[in-house]
C-alpha cells in the first residue's frame, strides 16, 4: 500500500483544483458533485457589469455577497468569490495594499495563538502555508487578501479577519495590483 505524505496529498489537491478551474474542464460533462469539494461556479473569477465611482485599480470587498472585485473602469470589473470573516471577526473600512509578498511566511497574532494554542509560533511560506501562494498586506492592520491551501472555503465566513481567494485567484489579483491600491470592505 502507497502512503502519501501531507505535502502530496496537498499538491495532488491544488493540482486538481487547478484542472477543474480550466475552462476546458467546466465546460466538460464531469459531475462536480462527485469531487471532494466543490466550488460554486458563482465564485470562479469573471467580468461583470460593475459601476462605481471608484478609480480603476480599487479592490471593492463585499463581505456578505462573498465577493472581491477588482474596479477596472468603464463599468467593468473582475469579480472573484472570497472566503471572509467568521461571526465576531467581520470588519469594514477602507485600507491600502502597504506590502505584497509570493509565499508569504505567517506568524499568527498572539491573539490568534490565545484562541488556538496548537498554532506554530512561526511557519515559512509554501503550499501548506495558511497564507497559501500570495499576501496583500492591508495597512497597519493584522488583516490581508491571501491565498489558501483551502480553496473549499470561499463562498463561506470562515477566517479570523482576512479575506481568502483560491491560490490561482490570488496569484491573479496579485499581478494586477499596486502597492498603494485602494481596498474598500463593505
Amino acid at each position: 500500500m502507497r502512503t502519501f505524505t501531507k505535502a502530496t496529498c496537498l499538491a495532488i489537491g491544488l493540482a486538481t483544483a487547478t484542472i477543474i478551474a480550466t475552462p476546458a474542464f467546466a465546460k466538460s460533462k464531469v459531475n462536480f458533485k462527485a469531487t471532494p469539494w466543490s466550488l460554486k461556479k458563482k465564485f470562479l473569477p469573471t467580468m461583470v457589469s460593475y459601476s462605481s465611482q471608484e478609480k480603476p485599480g480599487t479592490i471593492i470587498i463585499n463581505t456578505r455577497k462573498k465577493y472581491l472585485y477588482l474596479v477596472l473602469g468603464d463599468g467593468k470589473a473582475k469579480r472573484y468569490g472570497i472566503g471572509v470573516g467568521r461571526d465576531g471577526f467581520r470588519w469594514s473600512g477602507t485600507e491600502k495594499i502597504t506590502r505584497k509578498r509570493e509565499w508569504p511566511d505567517w506568524t499568527p497574532p498572539a491573539e490568534m495563538r490565545a484562541r488556538e494554542p496548537n498554532l506554530p509560533k512561526h511557519m515559512k511560506g509554501g503550499p501548506d502555508n495558511p497564507l497559501g501562494a500570495r499576501a496583500m498586506y492591508l495597512g497597519n492592520t493584522l488583516y490581508r487578501i491571501h491565498g489558501t491551501a483551502q480553496p473549499w472555503t470561499v463562498g463561506t465566513n470562515v477566517s479570523s479577519g482576512c479575506i481568502r481567494l483560491r491560490n490561482q485567484d490570488v496569484e491573479d489579483l496579485y499581478s494586477r495590483v499596486k502597492i498603494g491600491a485602494k481596498v474598500v470592505v463593505k
